[in-house]
């Protein structure tokens, strides 16, 4: 069965850029990035998710961090020059980026968006992100998604899910 590309995929496939596709059942709900790393057999400390942000600005802002971590807000809003940067809610996000929430890939969105990926992705050769559909993921090399993106790679998650699992 051919696999239908995604956006994401397309965009990949125009730069020459070499990726791996992952896919998973989501019948269960279960779509959360642990969940997904364990469907796909993966540790999760090389999938990282995607998470839409707006600061006090107004300014939409993107961050790209492990799926076991949390996003210390300080620091996402320290990264992209805000007083605070918020999550975006739940019914926005399509709007912004074209994606839905479980869906949403840092390539590819509506409008390129200043993106952030955690500095731990620097230990990694490769990680995994959505592939901008539920039930798809893709995995590349970091020096590749920051090329797609425009991203920095930076200090973003709360210290705790830092120094727990060393």
């Amino acid at each position: 069965m051919k696999q239908a590309k995604t956006n994401a995929m397309r965009l990949l496939d125009r730069e020459g850029i070499l990726y791996d596709v992952w896919t998973y059942e989501n019948n269960d709900g279960k779509i959360d990035g642990v969940s997904v790393a364990k469907k796909i057999g993966k540790d999760p400390k090389t999938v990282y998710k995607t998470l839409v942000t707006k600061g006090s600005s107004g300014t939409i802002y993107v961050f790209v961090i492990p799926v076991e971590a949390e996003l210390d807000l300080k620091k996402a809003a320290k990264a992209a020059q805000e007083k605070k940067v918020e999550l975006l809610p739940v019914h926005e996000i399509e709007k912004h980026t074209g994606y839905v929430r479980g869906g949403c890939s840092p390539i590819g969105m509506k409008k390129q968006y200043a993106t952030f990926i955690d500095e731990t992705a620097l230990q990694l050769k490769k990680i995994i992100v959505s592939a901008g559909k539920i039930g798809m993921q893709i995995e590349l090399c970091v020096d590749d998604l920051q090329k797609m993106t425009g991203a920095k790679l930076v200090d973003l998650v709360k210290e705790k899910e830092k120094d727990g699992h060393n």
